[in-house]
Parts: C-alpha cells; structure tokens; sequence
C-alpha cells in the first residue's frame, strides 16, 4: 500500500475519532439539559435560564475569580451539576449582593447579565422548617433571618400572631422582592440545616 492509502485511512481514523467525540459531548450535552438540579445549588446573579444560561456559558471561571467574597465555585466532576460551571451554596457562602455585580461584569458571552442587583432572581425563600424557628415555636425570639436580610422589610419581615406551634412571631417572604441571595439561610443560628432555605430559580432569568 503506498503512502496516498496509509494517508487516506489516518484521516478516515481521524475523522472517526472526530465524529465519536462530538458525538460523546452531544450526548453530554443532552443529558446536562435532562439532569434534574438541586435546589440548594444555586447559579450566580444574572444568570440566564437554565438551558440558555449552559448554551452561553463557557466555563472560563472568571466569575468565580471576580467574587470578593469566595462565594462561586466551580462544579466538579462529582457534583450534581454540569461540570465547570459556577454555582454557590447559600448556607455555607451567600450572595452578599455587590452593587457592581462583579460576577457579572466579568463573564465575556452574557450567561450572566444584570444591571441593578436588586433584579437578581436567584431563588426564592421560604420559611422550609417552620418546626425549628425558635420564632415560631415560641422557644425564643429570634429575627436573625430578617436582620441579615439586605432589603429587609421588603424581601422578609416579621409578622407579628400566633402560630400554630405556639410562637408569636414568624417570618415572611415576599416571593416579588426577595432576590434569593441565601443571606437568611445563611445567618439562620441553628445547627445543620436552617429553618428557612432558599431554593434555586433554575427556571427564570435571574
């Protein structure tokens, strides 16, 4: 066989190989877009639709590398995320909310497009164990959730009447401002899980 044969089956190999690649990474790709996420991962302020945010997003990491608070991480091979793209967990680290959105301003394709932070729609609060808020059992008063709170009065507020656990006091979210940055999450004072969780808006433009 001369060397014009040995060189048209390389490149029928290479063209193989090609095609099995992008096949894999498609099959991938279909199966990111399937994968049910969890609702304690949340995506950073700005971020698009699920689908669109994966389609834009290049998981170059510079949002992550912009964060001044170690709030984004990338997600790893074994994470119940698409790997390599950002993500942060309210209850260890929330969003603290950065007027310039810094995040943001660094990602080049727009998988991250905010003006205003006070629009961020990352998820959505809710008072998820009422059983344990020292509020709503009436073990103590406690506003930790609505103190750490950076629209407070808006996003969550203390209401005031008896519960059916025998508190008197119990917070409130208003699902139209609350910006889902996991700050209540994160300063709730009981250990392990807290009593109101924030759970990711994987569906909305954030």
């Amino acid at each position: 066989m001369g060397r014009r044969g040995i060189s048209r089956r390389k490149a029928l190999t290479s063209a193989l190989a090609l095609g099995g690649v992008t096949a894999a990474l498609a099959v991938q790709v279909v199966a990111e877009r399937r994968r049910a996420l969890p609702a304690d991962r949340m995506r950073p302020p700005g971020a698009l639709r699920e689908g669109d945010f994966l389609d834009a997003c290049v998981r170059c990491g510079l949002c992550v590398r912009a964060c001044p608070f170690d709030t984004l991480h990338l997600a790893g091979l074994d994470a119940p995320l698409p790997v390599g793209t950002p993500f942060f967990v309210a209850r260890a680290t929330p969003c603290y909310m950065c007027e310039d959105i810094p995040c943001a301003a660094a990602c080049p394709t727009g998988a991250l497009a905010l003006a205003d932070i006070g629009a961020a729609r990352m998820g959505l609060a809710r008072l998820s164990a009422p059983e344990r808020c020292f509020s709503y059992t009436g073990v103590a008063y406690c506003d930790s959730c609505f103190q750490a709170c950076p629209i407070k009065g808006r996003a969550i507020r203390m209401q005031h009447g008896r519960t059916p656990r025998g508190g008197s006091f119990q917070p409130v979210v208003d699902a139209s401002a609350c910006t889902g940055c996991g700050k209540c999450e994160n300063a709730c004072i009981l250990e392990g899980d807290a009593a109101i969780t924030v759970a990711a808006n994987h569906a909305a433009r954030r």
